[in-house]
Parts: structure tokens; C-alpha cells; sequence
């Protein structure tokens, strides 16, 4: 399949069949903590990057494909910013129609201002937009937004949404060592979020690989810090282990690629993933993944992770990228 994908293991959402509508890096930010690579070039417009009506028939694919429990949540979540595809509104009525489990998008939030996409994401369970900062000077150095991306905006977005939405409304809040961990800056941050009123509010931390080498998640302290400034409401999000459902795919390459094209994967993680699918061929699947020339090997917190081929990380930063003849590192 091209646009769906898993269900891959989630905190909050359990197993979560992924949505991604728009192709990578899609994005009107530019985060120093992204796990996708930098986002070259910024993209502001808002159009049908991908069929709505191809989607929609993996999507029910994938739905008949998978016995009562094996999906938890359906969840939109692009190669970058979903809210660009222009619509992502009638696909998350016509999943709603399709079938009971519940619908959620994973947003930046930045576009929550225009009126269109605020009715876009009415209909949806929950709504998990970004807010790493607390301050326009802040925003600028952790997001790095496209010029029209402006953090009023991002603020007005999330309150004027808050008004209306009926769902579940959970903020997600990515921890930077030293950028956003500090008393001034949680306490920044907790200033709006009493203003949008969430249901709750995620801690995420950069585990996976991020786009910027220097990119650490905070120590003890500014974990303890930061749950004692946010709230009530705050959880932290620590890494999870579970199963990344490889199934639905034709071949090795095609299965590990929709993964890692909006999931990187540690190399112990994937091999373990590879093992429940492919028993006994671990080996041979990561010699057939790297001859692809459709992965790249990420070196990061001293671990290997695998991420598409495509994705733009800082030359200094990548370990090698992948190509045809070049045997595994084990």
C-alpha cells in the first residue's frame, strides 16, 4: 500500500493504522528535532497532494484485512504536515463511515487558524496538535516555520479550535535539552496551554533520530521540570515496544519502507520486527533492504537507525546512505 500503513504501536492510541496523505517531506515547519530529515523545501499550500479516493479504498482494505482488535485507533499522520492535504476533512468523515474504531490526527497545528481546516478536523475523536514553545523567539528556533506559519497564528489556531471541538484535544509538547526545558520556557508553555484547555498534554522526547545532530532530550531534572510546571494533564511519553504490523505489503523492501518512511527504526527494533515476518531471514531482509537503495542507515545517541532514502539529514550526520552491493553492519 502507498498510503496506509501498520497498525504500528503507539502510547496513547494503542495500535494504530496510519493515514499518510501527503508525500515526504511535505511540511510547513522545519523542527530541529524531526525524525523525518529537514524539510527541503518549506510548503505552504494547501491541495490534494495525494487521490482522496485511492486513500480511501486502502484504508478499507486495510480495515477488512484485520480481525476485531488487532486496530485500535485510525490515525492521520503525514510524511510531514497532514492538514495540507486540502482533503483531509471528507476522508475523515468517509473513515468515520466506514468503520467504528476511532479517528485521530497527529498535526503541528499551524494551520488551525483557517477556518476550513478547523471544520476539516471537527469530526475526528482527537486532535493531537504541537506546542513546543511558549514564545514567538522560541518557536522560531525549535520549529523553524515557513514565513506564513506565524506562532500567533499557531496560538489563535488552538484556542479559536478549542471553542469549537468537541473531541479529545491533546497537545504534544517535544522536550529539547536546552531549548525548551528551562523554568522560563515550561512555564511559557503552560501559559497556553491553560489557554487552549487540553484534555491532555503529551512530554514527547527526540528518541528517535533527530534531524539536527546536537538534538538531545532533556535530563532527569528537566523531565521531573517539566511535569511539574504542565500539570495535571502532562504524561510523559516514554518509548514503547510492540509489534509493527508488516502484512500488507507485497515484498520486504515495500513492508520496511512504509514503515520507515514516516517511522524510523532503530536497527535491534527492526530486526525484531523482521524476525516475527520473515522468520529466520532477518539477515537476508536487511541485505535485500540495503541493496533497494530505498534506505539509509542514520547514526544517532550512538545508534543505528534505518530511515527512507529520501529523507534529508545533515551530511555529517548521516552514516552512509544506502546503496545497491553494500553488505549489513552487524
Amino acid at each position: 500500500m502507498k498510503y496506509v500503513y501498520g497498525p504500528v504501536p503507539s502510547r496513547r492510541l494503542g495500535q494504530s493504522l496510519g493515514i499518510d496523505p501527503i508525500p515526504l517531506k511535505t511540511c510547513n515547519w522545519n523542527c530541529v528535532y524531526c525524525q523525518l530529515g529537514r524539510t527541503v523545501p518549506l510548503v505552504s499550500v494547501r491541495k490534494e497532494y495525494a487521490p482522496p479516493d485511492v486513500i480511501l479504498d486502502e484504508i478499507q482494505e486495510a480495515l477488512a484485512a484485520h480481525a476485531p482488535g488487532e486496530i485500535d485507533w485510525v490515525t492521520f499522520v503525514g510524511s510531514g504536515e497532514p492538514t495540507l492535504h486540502a482533503g483531509i476533512g471528507r476522508m475523515i468523515r468517509e473513515v468515520k463511515a466506514l468503520t467504528d474504531l476511532p479517528v485521530a490526527v497527529i498535526t503541528n497545528g499551524s494551520l488551525l487558524y483557517l477556518p476550513q481546516v478547523r471544520q476539516a478536523l471537527a469530526t475526528a475523536d482527537a486532535v493531537m496538535p504541537s506546542l513546543d514553545a511558549g514564545k514567538r523567539a522560541l518557536y522560531l528556533k525549535v520549529n523553524r516555520p515557513h514565513p506564513e506559519v506565524t506562532y500567533e497564528r499557531l496560538v489563535k489556531g488552538l484556542t479559536a479550535f478549542r471553542r469549537v471541538y468537541q473531541g479529545e484535544l491533546w497537545p504534544e509538547v517535544m522536550l529539547v535539552w536546552g531549548l525548551n526545558d528551562t523554568e522560563e520556557a515550561l512555564s511559557d508553555i503552560a501559559t497556553i496551554l491553560r489557554r487552549v484547555r487540553p484534555d491532555r498534554v503529551a512530554i514527547n522526547l527526540p528518541t528517535r533520530p533527530p534531524v539536527e545532530t546536537w538534538v538531545q532530550p532533556p535530563d532527569k531534572e528537566g523531565l521531573m521540570r517539566a511535569v511539574a510546571i504542565l500539570g495535571d494533564a502532562a504524561e510523559v511519553m516514554h518509548p514503547i515496544e510492540g509489534t509493527f504490523d508488516l502484512g500488507d505489503f507485497r515484498n520486504v523492501v515495500e513492508a520496511v519502507v512504509g514503515i520507515i518512511t514516516r517511522h524510523p527504526m532503530r536497527q535491534e527494533e527492526l530486526e525484531r520486527t523482521l524476525a516475527q515476518w520473515a522468520p529466520g531471514q532477518v539477515s537476508e531482509a536487511l541485505g535485500e533492504l540495503e541493496a533497494s537503495g530505498e534506505a539509509q542507515v542514520v547514526e544517532r545517541y550512538g545508534a543505528r537507525f534505518w530511515a527512507a532514502a529520501p529523507s534529508h539529514f545533515p551530511d555529517e550526520a548521516r552514516s552512509r546512505a544506502v546503496a545497491p552491493g553494500r553488505g549489513s553492519r552487524h
